[in-house]
């Protein structure tokens, strides 16, 4: 498991030759604000939530809309300066030491339209401004698990979430972006302006440009049958053997993941879940209360006694589901024997470090996107384990039926990013990056790099 970064205080070599000039260079168009190492406010907006980097950028420029962008690309560009994008951080990878260091926090406008169920949102906005928009007219976009997390990474790198399988990935939801490309163009990206490129960014991440606007789809959701019913683990592989059953039948709007954990004794924890193993159905089903609990009677039946039951009838955006970090992330067709025999063995192994394990379904919709889809990958997966994290001994039963296959928002090694993708998809994406980024000037991400110049 990482170790978490110590933050260290400013010092004046942490000023890197650029950074003044830039700054001066974008006070004379900027609209936002612009914040140099030592100036108020440095250190709170460099930070990221992954605790894995310490980033010391040159300087910060807070844009507050598509003309500071812009302003921005060039002023790092006639620099030398290593350019990032940051709104919220939860996908930030690679700290942006020495550069420019784009915060788009306050570009977060939300804007929903009810009759065409759709959303226009700023690369600022958080899930949780959507949801509330869109939740007065019945319907949800198709966020994660976590509401606090930005709309515009999270649905650039797939986006699976728990309406993933009824509608498909975030990305599949895509109906245009508006965005500023490496050479400062400002585009607007779709089926019929850019089509590569909006094929592209539709799971390719930010290899290609800044978004400034995306438009998604909403869904009528207006109400769902979700939460944890939690078991104690003792039937944890006989669960499991259900589960691997069960799937091929489950409707496209039940959405299931068994959940091991071991939970805390602390306060907080309920009483019937402290200091033990147990085992947790997450369920979030877009439909009515007894079609959910009677699709599910297999798995409950099998899983034996209950601890705490908190499943409800609710709104999508009350409905709390929560997930793990995902230090050990696989996609797997099946589970076989001996991978339930592996994963079910962390509850009876006082050596193993994992306190969290997650057997989540896939399929459904994402498996099965319709014609012009974006590259998310490795569509065909049924199932992922995660672990919150790296126990050897279940990684080497794990890999030869995941293989060399991640996803991209789950990837925190950036050097693996070729690995999110089919070859034949990864092989367009730099073909994509080479005509808009053919300097790959966008590189302090999950790197995608330019295909050499007359190759196919």
């Amino acid at each position: 498991m990482s170790q978490q970064v110590q933050s260290r205080p400013y010092r004046v070599a942490d000023a890197a030759p650029g950074g003044p000039e830039a700054a001066r260079r974008l006070g004379e168009e900027f609209g936002g604000a612009v914040i140099l190492p030592g100036d108020p406010g440095y250190d709170e907006q460099r930070e990221a939530p992954n605790a894995d980097i310490d980033p010391r950028p040159a300087l910060i420029a807070e844009a507050t809309g598509p003309a500071d962008v812009r302003t921005a690309i060039l002023t790092a560009r006639e620099h030398g300066l290593p350019f990032a994008v940051q709104a919220t951080g939860h996908g930030t990878y690679v700290a942006s030491d020495g550069g420019l260091l784009l915060r788009t926090g306050r570009m977060d406008s939300v804007l929903v339209d009810p009759d065409r169920r759709t959303a226009r949102v700023g690369p600022g906005a958080t899930w949780a401004e959507v949801i509330a928009a869109a939740e007065p007219y019945g319907l949800a976009p198709l966020a994660g698990s976590h509401q606090t997390v930005g709309v515009t990474g999270y649905t650039l790198g797939g986006g699976i979430g728990w309406l993933a399988r009824p509608y498909g990935f975030a990305s599949d939801s895509v109906l245009h972006a508006e965005m500023v490309t490496a050479d400062g163009r400002l585009v607007t990206a779709s089926p019929d302006s850019d089509p590569g490129l909006f094929w592209a960014l539709r799971g390719g991440g930010a290899n290609f440009g800044v978004v400034t606007s995306l438009e998604f789809r909403l869904h009528p959701v207006p109400r769902v049958h979700a939460g944890v019913v939690y078991f104690t683990a003792d039937r944890a592989a006989e669960t499991l053997t259900r589960y691997r059953d069960w799937m091929a039948d489950a409707p496209r709007e039940l959405s299931t993941s068994i959940l091991l954990a071991r939970f805390a004794d602390a306060p907080e924890t309920p009483a019937p879940l402290r200091d033990r193993w147990v085992l947790g159905l997450r369920v979030m089903y877009a439909g009515e209360a007894e079609e959910a609990r009677a699709a599910l009677r297999p798995l409950t039946d099998t899983a034996g006694t209950v601890l705490l039951d908190q499943l409800r009838t609710t709104t999508f955006a009350q409905a709390e589901m929560g997930g793990i970090a995902p230090r050990d992330f696989n996609l797997l067709e099946t589970l076989p024997d001996e991978v339930i025999e592996a994963v079910a063995g962390v509850v009876v192994r006082p050596d193993s470090p994992v306190t969290m394990v997650e057997v989540r379904h896939w399929g459904g919709a994402m498996s099965d996107p319709g014609p012009g889809a974006g590259p998310v990958g490795h569509r065909t997966a049924q199932l992922s384990v995660v672990l919150d994290a790296c126990d050897p001994q279940v990684s080497r039963v794990l890999r030869p039926h995941s293989g060399d296959r991640t996803f991209l928002n789950f990837l925190g090694d950036t050097t693996r990013a070729e690995t999110a993708y089919t070859p034949d998809d990864h092989r367009r994406l730099r073909e994509v990056k080479r005509d808009y980024d053919p300097d790959n000037f966008f590189r302090l991400n999950h790197n995608i790099p330019p295909a050499r110049p007359g190759s196919r």
